[in-house]
């Protein structure tokens, strides 16, 4: 009779430390995985922030080199010895001149 008490403690001590273990596994889960999503969310932002940057550049990039790749076209495409393209060439001289004392 005392062996068939101990085996049923026993057996109801491990059925209570599974039940523990169990209970604890999800709440280290949780908590795990709580933690991966505010890692997550805190690399979100500097990943859009790049984004945006990484966008903003190529945009100005490519706006820049069409201005000024149509303005070189259109100015080698005028004739060069007459007195508009020898005002532009002036005057871009005293502009860039002025940065430079600036």
């Amino acid at each position: 009779m005392a062996d068939v008490v101990t085996q049923t403690g026993d057996a109801d001590e491990a059925a209570t430390r599974s039940i523990a273990d169990a209970m604890r596994d999800p709440t280290a889960t949780a908590s795990q995985h709580a933690a991966q999503v505010k890692q997550a969310a805190g690399e979100a932002g500097p990943k859009a922030l790049e984004t945006m940057s990484q966008l903003f550049y190529t945009g100005s990039y490519v706006l820049a080199y069409g201005v000024v790749y149509a303005t070189v076209f259109v100015a080698q495409s005028l004739p060069q010895d007459n007195p508009i393209m020898r005002g532009f060439r002036d005057g871009g001289k005293a502009a860039v001149d002025e940065l430079d004392a600036a």
